[in-house]
């Protein structure tokens, strides 16, 4: 196994992995004295924390997931490209960081639901996941704005994101080089079906609070479930 072989199959997911495994939000509450597995919906992602500390912590809890996704997937990218790699060697890398924030080490696998590592990964891996990714971000922001629910904003969102790889993978839209290889295009496929299929099976509990109207919209604190029982 070559050098780069090795970075690319192995040391770069690892990598990712570990990187993906850092709990930004976790870190974020225990510098403000909160830990945020314990209020809330008791999720360590930047929704629960910007809920619980305020706005900004969500944007910056919600930054650092992206970053921890988009360089690894980035510099896995460009050393893809130097050498003669499937295109999909990267979403190896892409694929770990995801798993890696949703069932991290540090915290015993319990983690986030990978919104933002995901959407990061995807804008680090030009330029079929990257359209994906804007492709989804314009569809949290609207559904957001409309509904006001970060949950079901981001249920369709991971949806539209992996549609649109799906779709663009087969048309080959002039300007975009999406052209790939027949053994190229069912791991791009399968890895972007998995990150919505991963967010939407994470965003479970939301779907059922969606179903019983006891949900909170943006700006609202999240409602006790012991509450809710009573």
């Amino acid at each position: 196994m070559t050098t780069e072989q090795l970075l690319l199959y192995v040391l770069f997911p690892i990598a990712g992995y570990l990187l993906g495994s850092i709990p930004f939000g976790w870190l974020i509450g225990k510098s403000k004295g909160v830990d945020i597995r314990t209020v809330g919906s008791k999720n360590i992602g930047a929704t629960n924390l910007g809920r619980t500390l305020g706005k900004k912590f969500f944007w910056y809890a919600f930054l650092l997931d992206a970053a921890k996704g988009f360089f690894p997937v980035l510099f896995a990218a460009h050393l893809a490209q130097t050498g003669s790699f499937p295109a999909w060697t990267p979403l190896l890398t892409a694929a770990a960081c995801v798993l890696g924030h949703n069932f991290p080490i540090w915290l015993k696998f319990k983690g986030g639901k990978g919104v933002a590592t995901s959407l990061g990964v995807a804008l680090g891996f030009w330029p079929l996941y990257t359209c994906g990714g804007i492709a989804g971000g314009l569809t949290f922001i609207f559904v957001l704005m409309v509904y006001r629910y970060i949950s079901l904003a981001s249920i369709i969102a991971a949806t539209a994101f992996a549609g649109t790889i799906t779709i663009l993978s087969q048309k080959n839209p002039p300007g975009l080089h999406t052209e790939l290889a027949p053994a190229d295009l069912l791991p791009m496929i399968t890895i972007a079906w998995f990150f919505a299929g991963v967010i939407i099976f994470r965003h479970r509990a939301n779907i059922s609070r969606l179903l019983k109207g006891t949900e909170p919209q943006v700006g609202q604190k999240h409602v006790d479930k012991a509450r809710l029982d009573k």
